[in-house]
């Protein structure tokens, strides 16, 4: 009797004493916020001018490289991990297809990856720049691609790459923002010549 009496009420106390069911816990998302962009004007030793995020590392750390008739900018932002790199070709009589060709096959490999490719075309009449803008989603390795040109002197062409195996929804933020920084150098891109 002495058992019973022991182990009723504790087995009453145990069923009836957690008034309230257990709730799962709600999904976090990873909240990333980056300041308003503050762009100023980039002058290169290269045949053209454009502005840059002031986030990105200084002026001095943009690096300049001559690869056979190549010449290039990285624009670094390493607190996002992620370089936008432009590569800048002289426009002959006869290389303009066969470069308009190839920025369109760059960002034509990252279909096996992409959920899709967005293209959206670039006219600045008063700048003489034309061009077309490119945005990947999915888990390819660039987001952002861009090309600009005169038609008769100048090419540049713009990719954005991450350090970082691309997960599109972990660099999505990321991705946002330098899409719009990538825009904002192809509308104020300026021939020097």
């Amino acid at each position: 009797m002495k058992i019973k009496n022991i182990v009723f009420p504790l087995l009453a106390i145990a069923c009836f004493s957690c008034g309230n069911d257990p709730l799962p816990k709600p999904k976090a998302m990873l909240r990333l916020e980056y300041q308003t962009p503050k762009y100023s004007k980039v002058d290169v030793k290269l045949p053209f001018t454009f502005e840059k995020n002031e986030l990105a590392e200084k002026i001095s750390s943009i690096k300049l490289d001559g690869i056979n008739n190549l010449s290039g900018v990285n624009i670094n932002y390493p607190n996002m991990k992620g370089t936008i790199y432009l590569t800048y070709k002289k426009v002959n009589t006869t290389n303009l297809d066969s470069l308009l060709r190839d920025a369109q096959a760059l960002t034509q490999k990252h279909t096996m990856k992409a959920d899709e490719i967005e293209s959206v075309l670039y006219e600045n009449k008063d700048q003489n720049v034309f061009g077309m803008f490119y945005e990947v989603g999915g888990n390819a390795a660039s987001q952002s691609q861009f090309y600009v040109t005169d038609s008769t002197k100048h090419f540049l062409t713009g990719s954005l790459y991450f350090y970082a195996k691309p997960n599109y929804d972990s660099i999505l933020p990321a991705a946002a923002y330098l899409k719009n920084d990538i825009k904002h150098i192809m509308e104020t891109v300026e021939w020097k010549e």
